[in-house]
């Protein structure tokens, strides 16, 4: 896909070079790593484009080695990475982390990025009428806490406007990368998105609301909010479940459809990047006009294919494969159990 080709999803965020452990522990004593790419906006682009679907990827990198490396592993991908631009005077981020679980207390991060070239994206240097067209934008709230410039370029982006693509956000909050107010920032952010992912955890521990029910109430206005429930799942809360495009309308007030569709139980090799690869396989799904407990299935698929992966990104199952997945009945979906080597050949795919 070239620049000048519309996009069916433009998603728009830091990468960052990520350092991944060689083995367990902490990171005092970890004594090399290998070297991977990281970041919320970028995983969606790549995970979509390996679906086959057109994903543009927006960021600033530093005119370094790193910046070089993440541009070209994206594109990799089948990302259209025309619209990164290289900034001379400041550095890619990068960071190191340990192999557990982030919800762990003994998950360690080390973020180098503060300065950042990404952190520099403003309304001026990535100006709405120079992103590239697309039925969709994706953003997320760990960029609003990069800078005040990428504040106000997301407020800028989720404005009201004749044209304006479909607007997905995922809250991602992330408490280290705070230096200010956050809780009001990521809830006006996400009230003025048409598709918003968030995490029940991270809605208690950025809002202190508790709940499904209670964080819809909090979002009146999108037309679809995923809240995500860990081992239990998701709950879908639509208005609309169509992929309407034009400027979003308020949806305050209407009637949901309230939809709850169960986890997978997956045999984990690693728990990173399954949150980025849900919401791609939802806006896949989404794209493709499918209803809204499909949609969620192959959203908890993608996250299955990453989770089964040592790394954040992964081949995706064949869309035929997770189209048979997904259509399974509610005791079959139950039943399944997913390990590695599962998106490649049906017989990996186990029953219970």
């Amino acid at each position: 896909m070239s620049g000048t080709t519309p996009a069916d999803v433009v998603c728009l965020g830091e990468s960052m070079v990520t350092f991944l452990p060689s083995r367990p522990g902490r990171l005092a004593d970890v004594p090399s790593f290998d070297r991977g790419i990281g970041g919320a906006e970028s995983n969606v682009a790549c995970a979509l484009a390996a679906a086959g679907h057109r994903a543009a990827w927006v960021s600033r990198v530093g005119a370094d080695g790193f910046g070089d490396h993440l541009v070209e592993a994206v594109a990799a991908y089948g990302v259209d990475t025309s619209f990164v631009r290289r900034d001379p005077a400041r550095p890619t981020g990068i960071y190191f982390r340990t192999a557990t679980d982030r919800d762990t207390d003994v998950h360690e991060v080390a973020y180098y990025r503060a300065g950042s070239a990404a952190s520099a994206m403003s309304p001026s240097t990535v100006p709405c009428d120079g992103l590239p067209a697309g039925r969709i934008l994706h953003l997320s709230g760990i960029t609003a806490a990069l800078s005040a410039d990428c504040l106000a370029l997301l407020h800028e982006l989720t404005a009201p406007r004749a044209g304006r693509p479909l607007i997905s956000f995922d809250v991602n909050y992330r408490p280290g990368l705070w230096r200010g107010e956050s809780a009001g920032v990521l809830l006006e952010l996400a009230r003025r998105a048409d598709v918003v992912f968030v995490g029940e955890d991270e809605a208690e521990a950025a809002w202190g609301v508790v709940g499904a029910a209670a964080i819809r109430e909090a979002l009146p206005e999108p037309g679809v909010v995923v809240v995500k429930r860990g081992a239990d799942g998701v709950t879908v809360f639509s208005h609309e479940p169509g992929l309407r495009p034009g400027p979003r309308a308020s949806n305050a007030g209407g009637a949901d459809e309230v939809t709850h569709v169960p986890a997978l139980r997956v045999d984990v090799v690693a728990p990173v990047g399954a949150g980025d690869a849900f919401a791609a396989g939802f806006l896949s799904a989404t794209l493709r006009g499918l209803p809204v407990r499909t949609r969620a299935r192959h959203g908890h698929l993608m996250a299955a294919a990453v989770l089964t992966v040592p790394g954040d990104l992964t081949a995706p199952p064949a869309r035929e494969h997770a189209d048979r997945l997904a259509a399974l009945g509610d005791d079959a979906w139950g039943r399944l159990r997913l390990g590695p080597g599962w998106t490649g050949d049906d017989t990996e795919v186990r029953t219970t």
